[in-house]
């Protein structure tokens, strides 16, 4: 693959990631739409300036709350199991095909979420560096992208449009509401930019969605 192809291509995946990436609200247009938007942009992506910090730029903090039928135990499981983080990892059109949980306060999570086949298909992976773990209450890590063997990538470097930092601080707080009802907050930090923040939470959102389709299956 040509070196400005395979740049489109890390676009596309990152359009779906910006640590769980895709479209816009209202309507949550699904990420094949706006993967569309970046390949018809034919110049390079922008680089994002990773030296700025909250001194010098406005951050973007991602906060959103989502409400389970489903248990405390079981929510928490959905963080913590591998199985289960495949099954809600990546936006709409992408799947997980693997995870590998360290899940203990200093492990290291690897996760990869793949392209549809239409957009190349190529994997992405992603590392939770966990830095607090309270059982059922609250997890705390941070997202780095990474290749297949956990080492830390700069975004920039990437083609990652502009407003993703490279260390992504993410909190998950839980509560039950009650006995098969769970209420999570999620906030990620340190964003940027605007598009960088909007992507992220509809990639979220989606997210969360598939997360929630786990136990209406059930």
């Amino acid at each position: 693959m040509k070196r400005h192809s395979f740049s489109i291509v890390v676009g596309l995946l990152i359009a779906a990631i910006i640590l769980i990436t895709t479209g816009f609200v209202p309507g949550r247009r699904s990420i094949l739409s706006i993967a569309a938007q970046f390949k018809s942009n034919n110049s390079p992506p922008a680089l994002n300036d990773n030296k700025m910090t909250n001194d010098t730029a406005k951050t973007y903090d991602l906060v959103v709350t989502r409400s389970f039928n489903a248990s405390l135990a079981s929510i928490w499981k959905t963080w913590s199991d591998p199985e289960l983080v495949m099954k809600w990892w990546g936006p709409v059109g992408f799947t997980s095909p693997s995870c590998k949980m360290d899940f203990r306060e200093g492990g290291v999570s690897l996760v990869c979420m793949r392209a549809p086949r239409e957009y190349g298909g190529q994997d992405l992976y992603n590392t939770w560096t966990y830095k607090k773990i309270v059982p059922l209450q609250r997890i705390e890590f941070v997202l780095n992208f990474s290749d297949k063997d956990s080492n830390k990538l700069d975004p920039a470097k990437m083609g990652i449009p502009p407003g993703v930092p490279i260390d992504v601080p993410h909190v998950i707080v839980f509560k039950a509401l009650d006995e098969n009802k769970t209420e999570i907050t999620v906030t990620e930090y340190g964003y940027t930019t605007d598009q960088a923040h909007n992507m992220s939470k509809v990639g979220l959102e989606q997210c969360l969605d598939k997360m929630a389709a786990i136990f209406t299956k059930n």
